[in-house]
């Protein structure tokens, strides 16, 4: 499906009936990488929207620049399309980004807070300057430089032998995704807000949900995250690294549904 939000046509999956799960993807990937979540969670009882974020997936880029503040928007937007006025909200990595920046801007549409894999801080000089640099590689002709820069830290180690299929359909979603998607990512992820000292105002109850052998996130991250946040849980799971939602969906489907069944929304 397609909605019209905020000038352009934001993709998004909707399936299921109770209440609502909101999934917002990380990067370079698309909603396809919650597939096996949104399946255990429409078989819980719980209707799951997928979106695609601006310039990835099937969703349109619009133009420039991207930010937090834009994906935010279009993910409020979203849910104003389809008549939610509150949603527990689940952000991977990126989408980690954009959930704080919803926490922030728009507070009253979010029930609970999933934090995936994900982290408060922003980018360090070093860490904007590659950034900046991965950017620039896109905008010059080489969108593959990404897949290049991330395939390296988005598994455990032992998963490339032991789950092949699925490292090849996280290398389609990125080799499939829009430069101008894929530049404009990295450069709102650049220049996104220190979140870290915002914490202890986020009063809603919240799941982080980290990966002992994350290599883009590392475990201290997400223990960082918890520890700042007034109502939460903490769940490090072992055996994935940053695509642990795929690399133990069993596990992970378990922790998001626990979680979402102890808020009593049902």
């Amino acid at each position: 499906m397609k909605a019209k939000i905020n000038g352009i046509n934001i993709a998004y999956d909707d399936a299921g009936s109770g209440p609502a799960v909101l999934l917002v993807h990380g990067y370079p990937l698309c909603r396809r990488m919650w597939r096996p979540q949104a399946e255990a969670l429409r078989e819980a009882g719980y209707r799951v929207i997928a979106p695609d974020l601006r310039g990835f997936g099937d969703s349109e880029s619009g133009d420039a620049p991207f930010s937090m503040d834009r994906f935010a928007d279009d993910m409020a937007g979203l849910l104003d399309h389809l008549g939610i006025e509150q949603a527990a909200v689940a952000g991977m990595s990126m989408g980690g980004y954009v959930l704080l920046n919803l926490l922030e801007r728009h507070p009253r549409r979010i029930a609970a807070a999933l934090f995936v894999v994900t982290r408060a801080g922003a980018d360090d000089p070093a860490g904007k300057n590659k950034r900046t640099a991965l950017a620039d590689e896109v905008r010059r002709g080489r969108p593959q430089a990404v897949g290049e820069a991330f395939r390296g830290v988005l598994f455990a180690e032992q998963t490339p032998a032991r789950m092949p299929g699925i490292v090849a359909e996280v290398e389609g979603m990125m080799a499939s995704a829009d430069p101008q998607g894929l530049a404009g990512g990295l450069l709102a992820m650049r220049e996104r807000k220190d979140y870290a000292p915002s914490l202890p105002s986020f009063r809603l109850p919240c799941l982080v949900i980290g990966a002992e052998q994350d290599r883009a996130i590392p475990p201290d991250q997400s223990e960082a995250l918890a520890a700042g946040l007034p109502d939460s849980t903490l769940r490090l799971l072992p055996g994935g690294g940053h695509m642990v939602n795929l690399e133990q969906p069993e596990a992970f489907n378990a922790a998001l549904v626990e979680f979402l069944d102890g808020l009593g929304l049902q």
